[in-house]
């Protein structure tokens, strides 16, 4: 949610006793619309955060440091010169309006102590950070100029006079119900109640608009000639709570995530922070927060962390998509050329019947009626001729034809096969793709990608050229280099379930960790599962020794976890093909989490979302 009026009230509220006195030690600007003052008070340093971008505009307290540009931008050196190694005097809202103002004492280019306003105004896409010359008027910068062709109200360049957001005319928070009934029915009567709210009082959003209307108990699209005395009463007592900073109770910041029901499992979607718990929200998972700031700083990190894991989940799918499509275009060319070839293979056929019947051929016929012996009805064959050419050079002419066929069948068919083998990687890893919920998941993808040559990466790059450098040195030297110490390779972490019989159940979140679940982690005597002939992840049940096979309970929660993380998710009836370790083998070449088995079994099954439900709240670490 963006912040309204009545939230920033109480985040001032909050901020203030913090923010009092601190000393500005440092000012970055480690984003186009994002500054930072790095602040020290009473011996404890903390980071404020102002945005101004249109979908996250905000201001509170940060423990996230984020990496700056090279050089500071024009408006965080103007900062730097007239706020560092200021002092903050207040931070302050007027009424409920959405324009905070963060005085700052500090001494200026004369020596003289001079106060500085920061006034931040949250206004979607309309947002700004302006540095004012308070006793002038005058804007000493903006985090975003424009002039009167971007604003017909106002001008944001430096050495304009600061001229504040136009007034919405809203009543500020009512005590009096007559007073708050009587600008409520200054509009049409048919209009809804959360319109009203909306338009009328200050410091209301749309969403505290429906909370009131559902506190009051009534439906989000009554319309005020719809609302009876009780109604009305029960809508200002809501109001009174929410809207009207002094009668809120004690705050309870919250935060509220997507997804109320079901098995729908990744990252955690946000859907919107509350300083109180919401009503209209009821069902919905949520975490309570110890303070306003904390709910709010937390719920702008998860969907940053998730903005980034979805550009770099996109950018990942077009990768692989692109190399799809242009191996589907290959497949194409591949199978319309062994079709082509194999309707050329009845050419043997007609070379044949030609020899059989040189005796009847001349030159200069254009076609010849034979019979087929090798049919047994003998039926009469059409043969088309070269009339330039002589009989036996018409029979040698199909046999070169079928020679060509088969040549291009012999030569296609493996390239056919094993792109198709190539499709079937890249789709096992658009699967860990989608399925990854953290960034840490995606650069293993990434990685992985790189490995296979799909994307060029500079890591790769570097250690091929350090190689190379390396190799080249120690021939001058005449010696040889000695191989440097390895690293330890990273454990992967796989996804860890345990069954109604508590029995430990791994699943890979790729293809490198199904390698090194299978190949690596399981043992000969362990059980592995996977969807047959869909890709999917590995599935191992850790056995114990002399023991051949898991209860049937566990084997049938293993598949149903097999079924979920492979394509074939929504399916019904599935066939999940299971087998020991030991059974298990990996060509010499094949691509990461591709291997082969002979000896199996073959589990169908359609998995219980009641199952997959308490499977998936088992989810822990691997110990």
């Amino acid at each position: 949610m963006a912040l309204d009026g009545t939230t920033l009230h109480h985040l001032v509220n909050e901020l203030g006793h913090q923010l009092s006195g601190a000393r500005i030690d440092r000012v970055t600007q480690p984003e186009k619309e994002e500054i930072h003052l790095l602040l020290r008070n009473q011996g404890q340093s903390f980071r404020l955060l102002l945005n101004v971008s249109a979908t996250a505009s905000r201001i509170h307290l940060t423990n996230e440091s984020k990496k700056n540009p090279p050089a500071p931008p024009m408006f965080c050196m103007i900062l730097r010169k007239h706020l560092e190694g200021g002092k903050i005097l207040a931070l302050k809202q007027k009424g409920l309006e959405r324009v905070l103002t963060l005085s700052v004492q500090n001494y200026n280019e004369y020596g003289d102590l001079a106060t500085y306003h920061l006034i931040l105004e949250i206004m979607g896409k309309h947002s700004n950070l302006i540095l004012v010359d308070p006793e002038t008027g005058v804007i000493l910068d903006g985090l975003k100029r424009y002039s009167h062709a971007l604003s017909r109200h106002r001008e944001v360049l430096p050495g304009r006079i600061y001229i504040a957001p136009p007034p919405q005319g809203k009543v500020d928070p009512l005590s009096s119900e007559e007073k708050w009934r009587e600008v409520l029915f200054q509009d049409s009567l048919t209009k809804k109640v959360r319109d009203l709210l909306l338009r009328y009082y200050a410091g209301i959003s749309p969403e505290l608009a429906r909370e009131i209307v559902t506190r009051a108990g009534l439906d989000l699209d009554i319309t005020l000639d719809q609302c009876g005395d009780i109604d009305l009463s029960r809508l200002f007592q809501a109001y009174s709570v929410l809207a009207n900073p002094e009668h809120t109770p004690t705050l309870q910041p919250t935060i509220f995530f997507q997804g109320a029901k079901g098995i729908n499992k990744g990252l955690e979607q946000p859907l919107t922070f509350t300083f109180l718990l919401f009503q209209q929200y009821q069902g919905l998972p949520f975490i309570s927060c110890s303070s306003l700031n904390e709910a709010i700083e937390k719920f702008y990190s998860l969907k940053a962390n998730i903005n980034s894991c979805e550009a770099k989940r996109g950018s990942l799918r077009k990768v692989i998509k692109d190399h799809l499509n242009h191996l589907a275009k290959k497949k194409n060319i591949y199978e319309d050329s062994i079709a082509t070839a194999s309707k050329n293979l009845k050419y043997q056929r007609w070379g044949e019947l030609l020899t059989a019947n040189l005796y009847r051929l001349e030159k200069g016929m254009k076609e010849i009626t034979v019979e087929d012996y090798n049919e047994e009805d003998l039926p009469q064959i059409t043969i088309p001729l070269e009339p330039h050419l002589k009989g036996i050079e018409n029979a040698q002419r199909y046999y070169r034809l079928y020679n060509k066929a088969k040549a291009t069948i012999k030569k296609t068919t493996p390239l056919k096969e094993a792109l198709e083998e190539e499709v079937e990687y890249l789709l096992s890893v658009l699967l860990s793709l989608e399925q990854a919920s953290t960034l840490a998941e995606l650069d293993e993808v990434h990685k992985e990608l790189i490995q296979e040559d799909y994307i060029s990466g500079k890591q790769k790059e570097v250690s091929k050229g350090l190689k190379k450098k390396l190799l080249k040195k120690a021939k001058h030297k005449g010696q040889k280099k000695k191989p440097q110490t390895k690293q330890k390779p990273e454990v992967p972490k796989p996804r860890v379930y345990y069954s109604s019989q508590n029995r430990l159940i791994l699943v890979g979140k790729n293809n490198r960790q199904n390698d090194w679940l299978t190949l690596r982690r399981g043992r000969p005597h362990d059980l592995w599962l996977h969807t047959k002939n869909i890709p999917g992840s590995h599935v191992l049940i850790p056995l114990n020794e002399g023991e051949e096979f898991p209860d049937d309970a566990t084997l049938e929660e293993a598949a149903a976890l097999a079924i979920y993380y492979s394509q074939a998710k929504d399916s019904t009836q599935v066939p999940v093909d299971y087998t020991h370790v030991k059974n298990i083998r990996k060509p010499k070449g094949a691509k990461p989490g591709m291997v082969i088995y002979d000896t199996y079994y073959t589990l169908y099954l359609t998995p219980k979302e009641e199952v997959l439900e308490r499977l998936l709240a088992t989810e822990g670490d691997l110990t």
